[in-house]
């Protein structure tokens, strides 16, 4: 009987780490450049679903209502991956990336208004990516040194930091991806 239950366990907590690593679209991308500190890519216009994210609200549920049927279509949509913050305009938002099935003309409308449908334009990107948690300390300690990269390098940031996340609070810490990111100019 006790062997039986030890069994069962095992099973279970392979089971949880198998569901942190689901694999879930992510939007398309071409590198264009790699060094042993980041990569530079180039990604296509994507469109996306944000929301602001307030203090003790960390905005994924809002967004995960959406996705899951929050909309003028009553539509349930696929998980996607990453899921970004960046900061705008003194406030953080939050982004789910919707799959690429969607457009301008055929996205549903969310009907939570603080929730909306935004289009990110297609550029370059300089990407660091890290393993472990997904605090703050992480991104920071990783993006102050893409930061460091890309100024001994002489490429221009363009905009705002972007904290990437693309795995479930059940993967292990070890197994999860991170990526810390800047919109920069680049030549190819």
């Amino acid at each position: 009987m006790r062997k039986l239950l030890v069994i069962i366990i095992l099973l279970v907590i392979i089971g949880v780490i198998l569901l942190g690593m689901m694999s879930f679209e992510e939007p398309e991308y071409k590198t264009g450049y790699e060094s042993g500190a980041y990569s530079v890519r180039f990604y296509d216009e994507r469109i996306v679903v944000q929301t602001a994210v307030g203090i003790g609200d960390s905005g994924f549920g809002k967004l995960f209502n959406y996705i899951s049927g929050a909309n003028n279509e009553s539509l349930k949509i696929d998980m996607t991956t990453p899921v970004t913050e960046s900061e705008s305009g003194g406030e953080i938002v939050m982004q789910f990336y919707l799959p690429a099935k969607f457009n301008k003309s055929n996205v549903p409308i969310p009907t939570d208004d603080r929730v909306e449908i935004s289009v990110i334009e297609a550029g370059y990107f300089a990407v660091a990516r890290y393993s472990g948690r997904s605090t703050d300390k992480n991104f920071y300690e990783h993006l102050d040194k893409l930061k460091s990269e890309l100024t001994k390098d002489e490429v221009a940031i363009l905009g705002p930091s972007i904290k990437a996340t693309y795995n479930g609070p059940f993967t292990p810490p070890q197994l999860r991806r991170n990526e810390a990111m800047y919109p920069i100019e680049w030549k190819d």
